[in-house]
Formats: C-alpha cells, structure tokens, sequence
C-alpha cells in the first residue's frame, strides 16, 4: 500500500508540473501577441514619424562643386581608364560573389564598397584605384609632410550623401589636375603616396563625428598655438660652505605670517573658483548640439600599421586635416572595411564602443575577412602542427595545388604614374591660398613669392569663440633678403617682436620693439657667432643701455650705461649723442690673472668723476678687494701738472701686498683706468649710430622687402633666364650655320640635267669638272675683291697723306686730330684687308682640295668617279 500510495503521489506530482509548464507556456504566447499588437502602428503614426523624420535637417557643406564627368575632359585620358582588362573583370566578378555571400550572411549591415565608378564611369576595384608612387620631394618622404601636402593642395568636397559611399571613386591623377574631392579621393591619394614611401598603410571606410566629417575645427586647438613642453632641470643641491655668514635672525611674528597666508589662500581659492566657473561657463557654451546623425555619417580615413618605417604604434590619420589620432579616439565610430593596394578586409569585429577596442590584425580571419587569398597578412595557426601532420608526397601536391587554385593576385593599378610638378608642389595651395579657422584663431597660408613681402602663413589669435577681438598675430615669411622668418604683433601691449634667420646685415636674431622711432623701450639679439666685439643681446630705454656679451677676449660680459637730458633738443645725428652719466662693466674670471688683480666690476660714474672697482673673490675667500679713485683734472689752472696723492685713490685689500700699496701702482692703475674710461664712452656712443643704423636698415627692409631668387629657379630669375634664352639663341644659330654647310653643293649643276636621268660616267667627270672650276672662280672672284677693296683704302690714304702735306700751314688742331683719327682708321682696315688676302691665299688651295676629296666620295659620284681614283 505504501508503495501504490507513493506511486499515486509521484503521477501527481508529475501532473501538477505538466500544468505549471503548459500555463508558462501559454503566458508567454500571450505575452508575445500582445507585444505584436503594440508594435502594429496605425497609418496616423507612422504619418507622424513619416513627419519627425522629414524635419531632421541633414547640413550640406558649401564649398566648391563637385567633379562629375561633364567638367572632365577624357578625351585625354589612356585606354586602361575607359576599359577593363580580362583580369580586371575576373577580379569584377570575385568581388560580386564575395559581396552576394557577405549580403547572405551579414543581411543586417550595409553593402560593401567594393568596385565604383570611375571619371569615365568604368567599374574599377577600390585597391586597384591605389598607385603607390614614391615622389622625389624629400618633404613627402614621412608620412606628416604627406599628409600636410594632400590636405593643402586639396579642396574639400562633402559626399552626395552623407549617409552612403559616392557612387564614383576617382583617379588620383585626376584629383591631382582638378585639386578637388571628397574624404575618399583624399585618401586613396594619401594612402598612394605611404605606400610609395615605405609605410603599412591603408584606406578606411567608416563613421566619423560630424566635425570630422565636416573638417570643423571651430573646437580644436590649433597645432602653432601649442607651445612646446619645456624639460624641467632638476637643481644641483648646492653644498653649503664652510664658513659663510649667517642670515639675521627673522623677528617678524608667526602668527601674523600664519594670518596673511590664510588671507593669500583665501583669495588664491576664489580666483581658482571664479576661473572654474568662467571655464565650465565657457565649455557650455563651446558644447556642440546634438547631432541627428551621429554614428551614420559615412567617412574615410588612413591607417598606419605599426612596423614598417620604424612606426612604434599604429594611428589613425585624417586626410582633410593631416592630423593623427589614436585608434582609440572619440571622432571614429566604426570601420566597415579596409583595403589597400593588394587586399581588401572587412571588419567582423563589434563597434559598440566606437574603434577602442578594435584588434587590427589584419592576419585574424575572425576579426577581419579578407577577399583575395594572396594576402601578406600572416594567417593565425588554428591547428596545432603535431595534431596535423602530411606524410603523403601525393597529398602535399594536392594541397598546393588547391591553394594555387583559390589564390588571385591584385591586378596592377589602372591609374597612371602620380606626377607632381615643382610648380604645383610649390603652389600647394589652390590658388596659392587657404583659410582654416581654428578654435580662437585662424590660419591662412600662401604659396611662396605669392604676396611679394614673401609672407607665407598668418596666424591670428582671437579672444573671444566669435573671432572678433584679436589678441596676437604672427605671420611667417620665406626668401626675404633680410632674412626675416617671423613677426610676432601683440595688440593688446603693442609689442612687436622679429624673428631672423642667420645671414642678416646686421646679424640680427631678435628684435623686439613698440616703436621703430629712436629713444624707445626695444630689446635686440644678436647672433654672436658672426658679430666680432660677441654681442649676443642689447637692452635700451630712453636713459639706458644694456648690452651682453660672450666669448670675448677681454672676459666682458655686461655693459650698462646711464644717460642724461639733453640740454638742447635738436635732430638726431652722430654729432648729438646723449651725454653719459655712468657706465658699469663686469668681467668673467680671468685665470691667467691672480683674483686679486682681475677685474669683475668697474662703475665710472662720469659726472661725479669717480672710478669703482671691483675685483673678483677668491675661492677660499667670502669677501672681494675694492678700489675708488678720484679723478681729478690733470692740470690745475695754473698748468701745473698734479701729482699723485694718497687720498686721491680709497682702497680695501683683503690681503694687501706691498707693490700695491705704492702711489706708483695706483697712478697707473687710474691712468690705465682713464683710457678705459675714454674708450667705453667712445663705444657706447658707436652703440647709439649702431641702433640708428639698425633703425634706418630696418625701415628701409620693410619699405623695400625684396625676395631672393635661386640661381636654379629658372622660372623666376631673371639672370638666370636671359642666360638661357642667349645659349638657346647660340644654339640656334649654330643649327642655322650648320644646316647651311650642309646644303647641297651639286644642285645647280644637277638642275641642268633632265629629271630622272640616270647619271653616266661623261656626265659625273663633267659634273665634277664645273664643280671644281665654278668654285675655283669663287675663290678667284673673292681674292680680287680682297685686293680691290685693298687697293681702294691704300689710294684714299695716299690721297689724304698729299692733302694733309698740301695744307699743313693752314690747318688747325681740329682737322690735324681728324686727320689723325681718319689715318689710324685707314691703317686698321688696311692692316685687316692684308691679313684676310694673306688667310686666303693659304686656304683657298686647301678649300680647292677638300672639294676635290668630297666630290670624290660623294654617293651619287663615287660609283662613276671610281676609275679616277
């Protein structure tokens, strides 16, 4: 019973579970329905969404138009742009098989980008469009010179959709010719070029951010306004010395400092606080508005793979702006292939969380499917070799053979060799010129000699996110004659500071200045390489003048002095200087001298006629010698000359010495002194013409700001061009000169014989007979009119010899300088006539027979002239 009791509990049981499933079951049939239900939408509601959709404005870049096929000329263009070669259309039809069996399996993504049209609307495969071409400006050897000539030399043109691929993929020669396109031209022109230069590179097409897409940089910090990081030196602990003098006890009160550094950082915190807010206040406004499409827009873009030039890490490189980025970045939301010129990948990876945590692998068939089997990827090892070994020759021959089979090399590039010229690539630029605005500042760029001051780029920094209070500008200029590489304009203190390449007149560095008047607050450098006294930098104000110095032999390091009022205010010339009031000069260690004789500091105080020095401190010392002489006049007023006394030199000795102690020693000390003195005013005023002459320089610089030319810019110097056009011209006359000794010398006597005749052997002895005398007349005919023209100047000299005798006594100082004249002449051309007869007669039988010797081998002559030879 027990058991029939449990047996009757557990079929129960086994009910009472059947039930439970099938109402679980039926509820979520039910549930199901119920959601079918929801998501059926009336005809008003999808009229309503139908309605929302519409409103959602898709922004549409104004810029220049678009390249279609009715602005190209094709005509032009080679056959491989118009046709597809048989491989070329076997590749076609792998690539649509590749494409229909991605659509099966992967029905939820959008089609590849795979073969587009052409300019001639010829279907082309995307890896084919790539031409890697190495070109020979070293600027395009590193992928940032190549990068910055695409995004220069190109204008941007937004997609027909922003949502889609272009249904057309151009030439990279005809992008070049046209200097226009969208995100894929430029990439393709890029990727051709790292390629050609030796990097692992390859075209992307994905999603970007709308300021990507767009090339706005209205948010981005521009590159030149990022000052570089400075390498913080770490200070050398400077050791305590032994016996050095302790600083005075500190009476001031503690808690009274305690109270003043609480006040400090009580205001410390709320500037903090203010400049937290203003820039939270500052970045909401900044803040972008939400962009409708975003993780849509359809981009294209570069990617370097680590490994080939030496690339640490791979980037990503955008082609509108030449900027690199981290595969990790927040502006790319997605690849959906990938191809260069040998392959094609498509990304089977998720892109949830943009492209951080994409692998690019491109040898991982997981990851990344490729089309072609003849990729240079490594594949990953998915069987372990001991698992799987071949020991059969047979199917080791299989195996390659299938392999053999299913492989399909890249047909070459259909496009043509990518040629810059150096005009274009010089040009960069369309037109020469190109605008970028920036976050706060703006760039603009110009092609070189473009603006004839030689101004190449300008950077205008602004205030405010409108642009329209401006803080600073610098502008950048190349092949000036002055040297002058960059002007740096403050407009909120009016500084103005010039930067100079070496080479300068005046071997400026630095100039910085508010005025180009005289007398004014300016700062010069100096490149002390160049300059002989080792001027490297001069400060001057309206009563100062500092200047440093380095590498002299004097061991002078600082020059500064103090000038007076003038009494008169007159024009401003070498004869009215400033009067001096107090030089100080200070010397580096001398260690040829003992410290107690070398000099760190003299002050001749000029009005006060008085001189200070200073010597410099020994090593073991903590206290310095010092020196004052008062200088008096030399004489009295009497014209007696003073003499040295004691009290004319004030000294302190930190171990005096006996020779130093003699009035002897201290009067040549003042003298020597003297004639320093007079020495440093005679160069402090050679500073002040020196600064006016840099003054009228540099005026005259800017008025005039002439360019330099190469000697190889042909196109642009003119020394260089008219030597060209002279050799050209000799060149051409010498092809004249030679053509005419090349004319045929039988011709007129061939013209007497009946056309079409064949030639007998009486006719050829005949023929070469007239030749020979018709030219020995020539000869003749020349020599007679050599000796006539002779004769005629040797008679008119005579004539004038008698006449000058016949009248002689009546002549005056003007007739005889004219006769004189007349007879030197008369000599000169007699003198020329006798040698050209004398040059004649010796040529004239050498000219006879070098006739006879090439009538003889004349082709038409030589068969019939034979037996005479």
């Amino acid at each position: 019973m027990e058991v029939l009791r449990e047996k009757v509990e557990e079929e129960e049981e086994a009910e009472r579970e059947e039930a439970a499933e099938r109402a679980e079951r039926e509820k979520a049939a039910w549930q199901v329905e119920v959601r079918l239900e929801e998501t059926t939408l009336s005809p008003e509601t999808l009229r309503e969404l139908e309605r929302k959709v519409s409103e959602i404005e898709t922004p549409v870049l104004t810029g220049p138009p678009v390249i279609t096929k009715d602005t190209i000329d094709i005509s032009s263009l080679p056959l491989s742009y118009k046709t597809n070669t048989a491989k070329e259309e076997h590749l076609l039809q792998v690539a649509d098989d590749f494409s229909r069996q991605y659509s099966h399996l992967c029905p939820d993504r959008v089609p590849l980008f795979l073969h587009p049209l052409n300019e001639c609307e010829v279907p082309k495969f995307v890896s084919t469009t790539i031409r890697p071409t190495l070109m020979p400006y070293p600027d395009l050897y590193n992928w940032d010179g190549c990068a910055q000539f695409v995004a220069d030399f190109l204008t941007v043109v937004p997609l027909p959709d922003p949502l889609k691929p272009p249904p057309s993929l151009y030439s990279s020669t005809t992008v070049l010719r046209y200097q226009k396109g969208n995100c894929f031209d430029f990439s393709t022109l890029l990727c051709s070029l790292l390629i050609g230069s030796g990097y692992d590179a390859y075209c992307v097409n994905g999603y970007g951010s709308r300021d990507l897409c767009h090339m706005d940089l209205t948010r981005e910090v521009c590159p030149l306004t990022v000052k570089p990081k400075q390498l913080v030196k770490k200070q050398e602990r400077v050791l305590p010395k032994k016996y050095a003098v302790k600083p005075p006890r500190d009476l001031s009160s503690r808690f009274e400092q305690e109270q003043e550094l609480k006040r400090q950082q009580q205001i410390r915190d709320q500037e903090e606080r203010r400049l937290r807010e203003e820039e939270e206040r500052l970045l909401e406004a900044e803040k972008p508005k939400p962009d409708p499409l975003h993780g849509l827009r359809v981009h294209c873009w570069v990617l370097v793979l680590s490994g080939k030039r030496e690339v640490p890490e791979t980037f990503f490189i955008d082609p509108f702006t030449a900027r690199s980025y981290s595969t990790k970045d927040d502006n790319f939301l997605g690849i959906e292939s990938l191809w260069n010129h040998k392959n094609y990948w498509i990304n089977m990876q998720d892109c949830w969380n943009c492209c951080k945590d994409l692998i690019f692998d491109l040898g991982d068939p997981v990851r990344w499917e490729f089309m072609l089997l003849g990729t240079d990827k490594p594949n990953l090892s998915l069987i372990d070799d001991d698992d799987y070994e071949l020991n059969d020759d047979d199917d080791l021959d299989n195996l390659g053979k299938e392999d053999e089979d299913k492989s399909f090399d890249m047909p070459h590039s259909w496009v043509e060799q990518i040629d810059i010229s150096p005009e274009a690539f010089e040009t960069r630029c369309p037109n020469g010129k190109k605008v970028i605005q920036y976050k706060r500042a703006k760039v603009e760029k110009w092609a070189p000699y473009l603006n004839s001051n030689g101004l190449v780029c300008r950077l205008t920094t602004y205030e405010d996110f409108e642009c329209t209070k401006t803080l600073e500008v610098k502008e950048w200029f190349q092949n000036r004659e002055d040297r002058l590489e960059l002007k740096h304009v403050n407009k909120i203190t009016g500084l103005n500071i010039d930067y100079f390449k070496p080479g300068h007149q005046q071997a400026l560095r630095v100039h910085s200045y508010k005025s180009m008047q005289p007398e004014m607050d300016r700062v010069m450098e100096f490149y002390e390489s160049i300059r002989v006294d080792g001027l490297i930098k001069r400060e001057e104000t309206p009563m100062t003048m500092t200047e440093y110095y380095q590498g002299r032999p004097d061991f002078l390091s600082y020059r500064h002095i103090n000038f007076g009022p003038r009494v008169k205010k007159l024009a401003l010339s070498s004869s009215d200087s400033k009067p001096v009031v107090k030089i100080t000069e200070r010397f580096l260690r001398n260690p040829a001298k003992p410290a107690d004789e070398d000099i760190a500091e003299r002050v001749f105080l000029v009005a006060e006629e008085r001189i200070q020095l200073r010597y410099h401190c020994r090593d073991d010392h903590i206290t310095a010698s010092k020196r004052e002489f008062l200088r008096r006049t030399e004489v009295d007023s009497k014209g007696n000359k003073i003499i040295m006394t004691p009290d004319m030199c004030l000294s302190f000795e930190v171990e005096p010495m006996e020779h130093t102690k003699r009035l002897l020693y201290q009067y040549q000390t003042m003298m020597q002194m003297k004639n320093e003195e007079k020495q440093s005013r005679h160069l402090a005023w050679e500073s002040e013409l020196e600064v006016l002459e840099i003054l009228k320089l540099r005026e005259e610089e800017e008025e005039a700001h002439t360019l330099t030319i190469s000697i190889y810019d042909t196109r642009r110097n003119e020394k260089s061009k008219e030597y060209r056009e002279t050799m050209e011209r000799v060149m051409h006359e010498e092809h004249l000169r030679q053509v005419e000794t090349q004319l045929d010398y039988l011709a007129p006597f061939l013209a007497q014989l009946p056309p079409g005749e064949k030639l007998t052997r009486w006719q050829a002895v005949r023929l070469k007979d007239e030749c020979l005398s018709d030219f020995k007349q020539r000869l003749i005919d020349k020599a007679n009119l050599i000796q006539a023209r002779f004769e005629k100047e040797t008679q008119e000299l005579q004539k004038k010899q008698q006449w000058y005798q016949e009248n002689q006594v009546t002549l005056t100082s003007e007739d005889e300088d004219q006769y004189l004249s007349y007879c030197s002449q008369a000599m000169f051309r007699i003198r020329i006539l006798e040698q050209r007869l004398n040059r004649h007669k010796e040529l004239a039988p050498l000219k006879y027979l070098a006739l006879e010797e090439k009538l003889y081998k004349d082709p038409r002559l030589v068969e019939l002239l034979k037996v005479f030879t």
